[in-house]
């Protein structure tokens, strides 16, 4: 697959669709009437983790804004894949909510014309972190749109928007593409040996980025290695409440790796705004405004920080789910393909009966809809890892 959507393996329906969109588009910039129902003002692109519905979406910015339809290689096409296509608003929300202020401001951009004189789009990444009041600033963008403007939403499914918004949207809906076809890329794009890469793609069930820091990584696929060794260490009380506590420091701790190197750089480019260690009249006063802007730029980096930890341990959580799946199919002796080694499960598998597979799934799920519901992890994790325990 050629152009801007050579990064989205076993997704050729989707692919086709979006190519006679772009392609309506341009005869419509052309002022000649395009082809019936290809284009429209509006779309939402989901999918399962890693499906690439993100990609996807920035794929067919490019291909709107692209002179040539999508080529890939022109400035155009590279300043949309960097975020820095000057009628290219992206947003991906850092914290755990996108809120009605920053949504109107959006709005407001996004009513623009386009300086290239194509199409102004504006593509927002996880727009299910919309609060109430900021779907309700969205819709009304989406029902009365400007004559330019394409809107670009992406969410794991439909049922992640309010009903409002996602039925004047034209939902594009991605596929967990085969582990052989994400191997593909890791093997052609980044040159990983064939083994790897698949073993690679399918721990990582389809997710081509998640497959690629597996196989290029080596403290990702140690992390995952740890997660894994959990079914087989939660014998008793002590190793299942160690391993929960172990869980979430490591979440912890990947956490504050990812965000003490996006903190310290925000404070000091705020300082530096507000003038900070100048002189002079009303200089005073500035800094005095100063305090106001720092507390709120620390509260969203704190909720940044609460989500990178959250959204750690709901991979390991996945992890484990997946493992447990694994071994549901060889006790049931179904003929699938596995995300793990069948050596490994074996033995697992063997010392119980598929209905305590099946509750220790369960828990892992809970586990995960609880920490949605901020529980705190420890009291979270610590009963999933002693029901793990129980069976």
């Amino acid at each position: 697959m050629t152009g801007v959507f050579h990064d989205l393996p076993g997704q050729d329906a989707v692919v086709a669709q979006l190519r006679r969109a772009a392609a309506a588009a341009a005869v419509v910039l052309e002022g000649r009437p395009p082809e019936p129902g290809a284009m429209t003002h509006a779309w939402l692109f989901t999918g399962p983790p890693g499906s690439g519905r993100s990609v996807a979406a920035r794929a067919f910015a490019a291909a709107l804004l692209c002179p040539s339809g999508g080529c890939g290689e022109c400035a155009c096409c590279h300043q949309v894949f960097a975020g820095t296509h000057a009628d290219l608003l992206l947003v991906r929300p850092e914290g755990l909510s996108y809120g009605v202020k920053q949504t109107r401001d959006l709005v407001l951009r996004a009513a623009g014309k386009p300086t290239g004189g194509r199409w102004q789009i504006a593509l927002f990444e996880d727009a299910d972190r919309c609060t109430e009041q900021a779907a309700n600033a969205l819709l009304k963008a989406i029902e009365e749109p400007a004559p330019r403007t394409v809107w670009l939403l992406c969410a794991p499914s439909a049922e992640d928007l309010v009903p409002t918004i996602r039925s004047r949207c034209r939902v594009v809906t991605l596929v967990v593409p085969a582990s052989s076809a994400v191997a593909k890329v890791l093997i052609e794009r980044d040159g990983i040996e064939p083994a790897r890469a698949l073993a690679a793609a399918r721990a990582a069930q389809g997710h081509v980025g998640r497959a690629r820091r597996l196989a290029s990584d080596p403290s990702a696929a140690r992390r995952r290695a740890d997660v894994l060794r959990i079914p087989a260490s939660v014998t008793s009380l002590g190793p299942a409440l160690s391993a929960a506590a172990t869980l979430v420091r490591t979440a912890e701790e990947e956490a504050k790796a990812v965000t003490e190197g996006l903190d310290e750089p925000e404070r000091e480019s705020l300082r530096r705004a507000f003038g900070e260690g100048s002189s002079g009249k009303g200089v005073a006063k500035v800094m005095r405004g100063m305090a106001g802007a720092l507390k709120d730029l620390e509260d969203r980096q704190k909720s940044r920080a609460t989500r990178v930890k959250r959204d750690t341990l709901d991979q390991a959580l996945l992890e484990l789910a997946l493992f447990y799946r694994d071994i549901l199919m060889v006790q049931l002796g179904a003929d699938v393909e596995l995300a793990n080694p069948e050596s490994d499960l074996r033995a697992i598998a063997s010392a119980s009966a598929p209905e305590a597979t099946l509750r220790r799934m369960h828990a892992i799920m809970r586990c995960r809809e609880r920490l949605t519901l901020n529980v705190a992890p420890l009291l979270a994790v610590e009963e999933m890892t002693l029901a793990l325990t129980e069976g």
